[in-house]
């Protein structure tokens, strides 16, 4: 049995966190920290959780959740995170942190997109926890850096091309829609129920903070630099991420032998289904899940290839792969507590 704390159980990704774990059998919770809520029961927090949890929101104390907890799942914002790993590390815990802040390989690409790094010597040392890219890394990391929402349904859609060297690099055009959970449970105006409902609208056109990190991603699969075009959009809906992909195909192939290609690729990997041949994802067929659902059409009129990807961005996007990489770092069962089939209607 693993002891865990999660740190900033407040949010989305932290309710996420704590729903997936009240059924992970090889898991206990000992701490929940919360800034906002210091002090309130996480069960009058969040209702939801009444009956599985009596632990009481805490304030942010490394020596004392260290002393209890095993692993540390950091559930901060940006910058928040980089001012306590290290410390969390020192103390001879292991962090799965669910930021951005060791996810770019590069300290100044970081600084560009976010803002100045207090701990860039952590960097190298992070995994990036994609664990159907780099699972062998995970599994020996004290320091798992949890991908992006965006970046892990688009990198899934493309590793086999990527790696088959089937699609001219310059050429890729991505189109993603997200949930309003990915917005964060902070108050902001343009999250608000009025201002999403009845909506469809992209936003962070060419300035996505997610950019790099998709590009660094392909760029390592490609082995060669990536550029992409990404467009992201706000779903009027709670969960899930729909990436539409385009790609130039650099000779003929079929639907069919794309669809195998992307069967052999994904053969062992057990949340990634890869669908047959008429078939397209819907963000329902994965919610609640850590599953990514893809589905293909080869376009012989363009020459290109669409690839549609879908995952739950609370969930394979954030707080279902933290599980699926503590689970890699513990030695665990890769499925352990993620195993549950999507909730539907």
């Amino acid at each position: 049995m693993k002891k865990v704390a999660v740190v900033g159980a407040s949010g989305y990704t932290g309710v996420e966190l704590l729903r997936l774990l009240a059924g992970h059998s090889l898991a206990e919770v000992v701490a929940v920290t919360s800034r906002q809520y210091e002090g309130v029961p996480i069960s009058q927090v969040f209702p939801s959780l009444g009956g599985f949890y009596d632990l009481i929101c805490e304030p942010l104390n490394v020596a004392s959740i260290a002393a209890r907890a095993d692993v540390v799942f950091t559930a901060l914002p940006h910058k928040s995170a980089m001012e306590v790993i290290p410390d969390f590390l020192n103390a001879g815990c292991k962090v799965v942190d669910l930021s951005a802040d060791y996810r770019l390989r590069d300290p100044r690409v970081y600084e560009e997109w976010y803002q100045t790094h207090t701990s860039p010597e952590l960097i190298a040392e992070a995994a990036y926890g994609l664990p159907e890219l780099y699972r062998s890394q995970i599994v020996k990391a004290r320091l798992v850096a949890n991908p992006g929402c965006y970046p892990t349904s688009i990198a899934l859609g493309l590793t086999p091309l990527l790696e088959g060297q089937l699609i001219a690099c310059d050429s890729i055009i991505i189109d993603s829609k997200s949930g309003t959970t990915g917005a964060g449970r902070g108050l902001k105006e343009a999250s608000l129920y009025c201002e999403v409902n009845e909506g469809f609208k992209a936003y962070g056109i060419a300035s996505h903070r997610h950019t790099p990190e998709i590009e660094q991603t392909l760029s390592q699969l490609a082995g060669e630099p990536v550029r992409v075009s990404f467009t992201p959009h706000l779903l009027p809906v709670d969960r899930g991420i729909l990436s539409t992909i385009y790609a130039s195909l650099v000779r003929d192939c079929s639907t069919l032998e794309l669809l195998d290609i992307f069967r052999k690729r994904y053969a062992e990997e057990p949340f990634v289904r890869v669908l047959p041949l008429g078939q397209l994802p819907n963000i329902v067929n994965v919610r609640g899940t850590n599953l990514c659902d893809i589905g293909l059409v080869s376009d012989p009129r363009t020459g290109r290839v669409i690839v549609v990807s879908v995952i739950d961005n609370l969930c394979k996007g954030a707080a279902g792969q933290a599980v699926q990489n503590f689970n890699l770092i513990c030695g665990i069962d890769e499925r352990a507590g993620l195993s549950a089939a999507a909730i539907f209607p």
